[in-house]
């Protein structure tokens, strides 16, 4: 028993050492657009992990002829 808590132990162990150092970053901006043609964009910032997640999972914003996305590379 205490060996296959060891093994269990070590494995989340593992898991957690290997997740925690890779980090998935972009750089990410506004950009707006008037009637399908570009009109400006904000400034670029880096953006890790679950602010990352949030920003890619944002829907565009429409209003009128003007759309507001986010473009991350």
């Amino acid at each position: 028993m205490k060996k296959k808590l060891f093994i269990v132990a070590t494995l989340v162990f593992i898991a957690f050492a290997f997740t925690s150092c890779e980090k998935t970053c972009k750089t990410c901006k506004q950009v707006t657009y008037i009637n399908g043609s570009y009109d400006h964009e904000g400034s670029s910032q880096e953006y890790c992990g679950l602010d990352l997640a949030g920003i890619e999972a944002t829907p565009d914003v429409t209003i009128g002829s003007t759309r507001t996305a986010w473009e991350c590379n």
